[in-house]
């Protein structure tokens, strides 16, 4: 037998031999194609290339490709557990030729890997052509050997094959596999073609026309090839069974799940093990990609398939998360080829435990709401869309789980009516939006929310992603174009820009497409729709446009990096300084990051110097950051931290960085929607810069990460450097012989205020205005100089000095300032304050110097006018009142 395994990679090794260049299969979900919901073909990821916008260093290729059919136009999910060959997860093996060979290459290469190295037998097989494609019936003729009888035309419906509207397209030719008369249908073509007899492997596109906009087709200049084969249909035909989910990978998951929920594998619930087993691998995928279950968008389209299985699951009696113990078995069968489900199985398990969880809590009650709404109704009826909207908006039981739930009873469900009842549920929404005081342009926003959904980010996972316009705006109004050199904002399906909130700034980038660029100068979020600010550089913005936005990569990762030191600081914080701090705002930049936090007096730097080592020491375990959906309060009580002044929905990404110390999810763990680093390593490095107080009780952080802080610290290294070469000393004797130094300035500076000191009581100006000898008033000694040289300051100090060298007397000093100003400072000895008081004295002299009051103690008192040129007038005004 050959297994799934087998089977893709010598499909990849034989187109490898025959010089096609192997490609790794791309995203599940669509970088460039706004108008897909997820990847649904192997071609998907070389659109651009044969549209030749995108050139690749090779002509030819082969891959493996992932693929999803359960949402937008594309959607296998209703009829997976019904039929032998539906799934909503599939690979599609495929081999490209990008102008390189064309229809006689392509169909040898398949025809000799189906008979020749796989060993089919020619008889088994049958093709199909484009009814006016006489070129490939004679090819398969002439190469096939096979005659017309096992050749079909068929019209452009089942064989021509088209990109959009417009654009490359052209004839296919379908292989089909005869599985034997045993079983029900007939040919391609033929009134039995909707049985399972004869099914399609391979689909081989012959891309020949470009499609235009009128309805006309002219030729490519570069015909190319594009294939398409569905890796468990191939499988089941190269193991002997008609039914896919019967080759060996899906009976490894199916023996899993009826291990799991201790059931008979060929009883009465195979069809929910299957259920079970296809819905496993879609939802595996879909979460290692990081896709998360929600409420809008993809996350919606995940919700539906997780919770059908999780249904079956509890069909076959399993009342407790079992689908996540099912994970491990996926990861052996699949996770070789496809290494992202190896690094994301515990993250994978973790995310469909929780989500079992929360949906075993509100089930059992949607189900017996919804038997009591209908267990009078029999085969053929129909439940009104109200009630089944009541369930879905009041219980939280969603539309296509009730219509799975009914179907087996043959009941339906009205869904026109459903919709009304969610339009006007919207209505009412919509009458609030104007008095909720909020500004006039919340109106436009609510209004862009209700009426496109909200924007779907996918900058979690990439910075580059195509969108579609589908509103412009400018001063506040919708707009139906934005021109070159205007400003504006662009709303899109689907942007990896992501929108401030949270602290964080938004980003910054560039939007373009044919004929058309603009620079993204700001993005942010209102409500849930993503405005991109944009200064339009060439052509013109429109409506329904194709784009491409590309986040400018350096400035995420700067801002990457800073947002996810601000969780490991503050978690450092908390185990320096107590559990008592919690942040109380943050602002995360390319620049730097900065938060605040509580906490009653300052941080010392021996308490700053541990925060950065620990902080440190995370980084440089180089731990992935992993993040997961979590209902709120099971974030809560699992210790993720929910900072200051967010609002969180019933749903929260719930970040983790560093090993955990306990049975935590992290070291750090806390409720986040920003972007952050991949592992704690990509941070590099974090310096704080500084601290400081911003309110009662409230200090602030502001810290550096990766080339930033790195720089910082190779320019103070630079400067202790040149310290120590002008010290003349080691870098580590830097601060001492700074400190000596200090010592001696503060020695000499006291030498020389001593010295002037002395100098301005001792030495006069030779114009009789400094007494030359102690002067005898009425009986008290009155020492009156005028002083120069010295500080306002140091006044004071010679009046002490004064007082002491009298012992009894009054003093009187006035500086003559070198503005022209004067200052007056008067002192009376103990024994003399109850005869004068210093305070009233102070006032003749300021008077005379053209000032103003003045004051003071009795025994000392201090004051100045704007004249000091009439030191001596003051002087003398004392001596009078004495």
């Amino acid at each position: 037998m050959t297994s799934v395994n087998d089977l893709r990679s010598s499909f990849v090794d034989y187109f490898a031999r025959n010089g096609h260049e192997p490609v790794a299969s791309s995203p599940l979900v669509p970088r460039n194609d706004p108008t897909l919901m997820f990847t649904n073909s192997g071609m998907v990821q070389f659109k651009n290339t044969f549209t030749g916008v995108e050139k690749r260093p090779y002509s030819r290729a082969t891959s493996a490709q992932k693929c999803v059919r359960a949402g937008g136009k594309h959607n296998d999910l209703d009829n997976v557990g019904f039929t032998a060959r539906h799934h909503t997860f599939f690979e599609m093996l495929g081999n490209f030729s990008f102008g390189d060979y064309f229809k006689p290459e392509a169909i040898e290469l398949a025809w000799n890997l189906l008979t020749k190295d796989w060993g089919l037998a020619k008889d088994k097989l049958m093709v199909t052509v484009y009814e006016d494609d006489d070129e490939a019936l004679n090819l398969w003729k002439k190469i096939a050997g096979i005659g017309e009888d096992r050749i079909v035309r068929l019209g452009a419906k089942s064989n021509f094959w088209q990109m959009g509207d417009t654009g490359p397209c052209g004839p296919c030719s379908e292989i089909f596999y005869d599985h034997g008369d045993h079983v029900w249908g007939g040919p391609p073509g033929s009134p039995e073609e909707d049985g399972d007899r004869w099914i399609e492997i391979w689909n081989l596109v012959f891309m020949q026309y470009e499609q235009h906009g009128d309805g006309s087709r002219t030729g490519l200049p570069r015909p190319s090839i594009d294939t398409g084969m569905g890796l468990e249909r191939v499988a089941a035909v190269m193991q002997g069974v008609h039914d896919n989910y019967d080759i060996d990978l899906f009976k490894s998951l199916i023996g899993a799940a009826a291990n799991a929920t201790n059931v008979d594998i060929k009883g009465e619930g195979n069809r929910s093990l299957r259920v079970i087993a296809d819905h496993l691998r879609s939802m595996s995928f879909l979460i290692a990609e990081g896709v998360l279950p929600s409420n809008e968008g993809r996350g919606y389209v995940l919700r539906r398939i997780m919770r059908r299985a999780m249904r079956h699951a509890t069909m076959l009696g399993s009342n407790e998360p079992v689908i996540y113990k099912l994970v491990p078995t996926l990861v052996r069968e699949m996770g070789q080829a496809y290494p992202e489900l190896r690094s994301g199985e515990a993250l994978i398990a973790e995310t469909v435990r929780l989500e079992e969880g929360r949906f075993l809590k509100t089930l059992g009650r949607g189900l017996q709401i919804l038997a009591d709404e209908t267990k009078d109704m029999g085969e053929g009826a129909v439940l009104d869309g109200t009630s089944a909207f009541k369930l879905y908006d009041t219980f939280g039981f969603p539309l296509d789980l009730t219509q799975d739930a009914l179907r087996l009873r043959g009941i339906t469900v009205d869904q026109p009516g459903f919709d009304a009842a969610m339009a006007a549920q919207k209505a009412e929404a919509r009458k609030s939006w104007s008095g909720s005081g909020e500004a006039a342009t919340d109106t436009v926003w609510y209004g862009l929310l209700d009426k496109l959904g909200p924007t779907e980010f996918l900058g979690y996972e990439t910075e580059t992603a195509e969108g579609e316009v589908k509103a412009l705006l400018k001063d506040g109004a919708e707009v139906a174009a934005l021109a070159d050199g205007e400003e504006g904002f662009v709303v899109v399906n689907q942007t990896p820009f992501y929108g401030e909130s949270g602290g964080q700034v938004g980003d910054t980038g560039l939007i373009k497409g044919e004929g058309v660029a603009a620079t993204v100068i700001e993005t942010h979020k209102f409500h849930g729709v993503f405005a991109h600010k944009v200064k339009v550089t060439e052509g013109t913005l429109k409506l329904g446009q194709p784009l491409t936005l590309l986040v400018d990569h350096q400035r995420r990762s700067s801002i990457r990096a800073n947002h996810s030191a601000t969780h490991l600081l503050h978690e450092a914080l908390r185990i320096v300084l107590g559990d008592h701090v919690a942040q109380k705002g943050s602002m995360v930049s390319q620049d730097r990051l900065r938060f605040d936090f509580v906490h009653t007096k300052p941080v010392t730097d021996q308490e700053m110097a541990q925060v950065e080592d620990i902080a440190n020491a995370i980084i440089l375990q180089n731990t992935p950051v992993e993040t997961r959906l979590m209902g709120v309060e099971d974030a809560k009580e699992s210790g993720a931290r929910a900072l200051f002044g967010e609002k969180y929905g019933d749903e929260v990404r719930v970040v983790a960085m560093g090993q955990p110390t306990g049975n935590g999810l992290g070291w750090s763990v806390e409720l986040c929607g920003g972007t952050h680093v991949r592992r704690t390593g990509d941070i590099g490095l974090v310096s704080i810069v500084a601290e400081s107080a911003v309110g009662a009780g409230v200090r602030r952080i502001e810290a550096l990460t990766g080339k930033a802080a790195r720089h910082r610290g190779n320019t103070n290294v630079a400067i202790v450097n040149s310290a120590a070469g002008l010290l003349r000393s080691g870098t580590h004797e830097v601060l001492d012989r700074i400190g000596a130094l200090q010592d001696n300035i503060k020695k000499i500076e006291r030498e020389l205020t001593e010295a002037r000191k002395k100098l301005a009581l001792g030495g006069g100006n030779g114009s009789g205005d400094t007494v030359s000898a102690d002067d005898a008033v009425n009986g008290v000694t009155y020492v009156g100089r005028v002083v120069e040289g010295i500080a306002a300051r140091d006044v004071k100090g010679l009046v002490d000095s004064e007082k002491k060298r009298i012992g009894s007397g009054v003093v009187t000093l006035v500086l003559k300032g070198d503005d022209g100003k004067g200052t007056v400072a008067i002192g009376v000895t103990d024994d003399l304050t109850s005869r004068f008081a210093a305070g009233e004295l102070i006032k003749l002299a300021t008077a005379a110097l053209g000032g103003q009051g003045g004051g003071g103690r009795p025994d000392m008192a201090q004051g100045g006018g704007p004249d000091g040129s009439k030191a001596a007038d003051a002087i003398a005004a004392v001596r009078g009142a004495l």
